[in-house]
């Protein structure tokens, strides 16, 4: 995708002309890079704002026009307004044909769900990586690197140097000797945690008694006392008054 860019030359700098600036529906900004002097240029706020929706706007060689002048640039950094849709800044920086850049391009992963840790073992593939930083020529430079997670299987993963880079990419020194992940598959800590928490657990002590066995037990070993009934109370208290009674006949008797 060929994306094409305006530069006007900025001649007044400082806050408060960038301020002025910005009121006009312009950005202030700055080109520099390939052996020349940076350069203050201003862009229209709009069109700018547009090609920052498109991601190859952020990953691709951007055709620049300035002063009826036309080369080749990279977006390298802008800077937002903090609370309004707005850019406040905009750098670019020219590129030499002949001479590699260090570029972050977004990673698109292809054919998640039909890989076997999914479509089989109920895994989920998990991103540890979104983009990556690479280098090439500039006729190299990719718009994306695509990554295909077909072969994956549960518990699998994918590191950078296992990526199919595009002929004359590859990915920058520091990530060549770390190696990180880029892509897995795995089962989501979440379920695995509530099929954990749902398995039944049988704890075997001993035999376990009958209920008229248990209370025979209990009662022989000198266990709970149970309540007597309303019956058994009755007769207990008569055949508690009964030899009180027998007493006094008898201490009678005696006199």
């Amino acid at each position: 995708m060929k994306i094409e860019v305006t530069a006007f030359p900025r001649a007044q700098q400082g806050s408060g002309a960038s301020r002025r600036l910005r009121l006009t529906g312009r950005v202030p900004g700055i080109v520099y890079g390939a052996d020349k002097a940076a350069q203050n240029v201003e862009v229209e706020h709009k069109a700018l704002l547009r090609n920052l929706g498109l991601e190859a706007f952020h990953a691709s060689i951007i055709d620049v026009t300035l002063n009826g002048e036309k080369f080749q640039a990279l977006l390298r950094d802008y800077q937002m307004h903090p609370w309004k849709k707005q850019v406040v800044h905009v750098d670019f920086q020219r590129v030499a044909k002949n001479r590699k850049i260090h570029m972050r391009v977004p990673l698109h992963f292809v054919n998640a769900e039909i890989c076997p840790g999914v479509k089989t073992g109920g895994g989920v593939v998990q991103h540890t990586m979104n983009a990556i930083e690479i280098q090439c020529l500039p006729d190299d430079l990719p718009g994306f690197i695509e990554v295909d997670v077909k072969d994956l299987e549960l518990n699998d993963t994918l590191h950078v140097l296992e990526l199919a880079m595009p002929k004359g990419v590859e990915p920058t020194s520091k990530l060549k000797h770390e190696n990180p992940a880029v892509v897995s598959v795995h089962v989501p800590k979440e379920i695995v945690i509530e099929e954990e928490a749902a398995a039944p657990v049988t704890e075997i002590i001993g035999e376990v008694k009958a209920e008229g066995e248990a209370g025979a037990e209990a009662a022989a070993e000198g266990g709970e006392k149970k309540e007597p009934a309303a019956g058994d109370k009755k007769e207990a208290a008569a055949g508690k008054k009964e030899p009180a009674a027998a007493e006094k006949k008898e201490k009678g008797a005696g006199k």
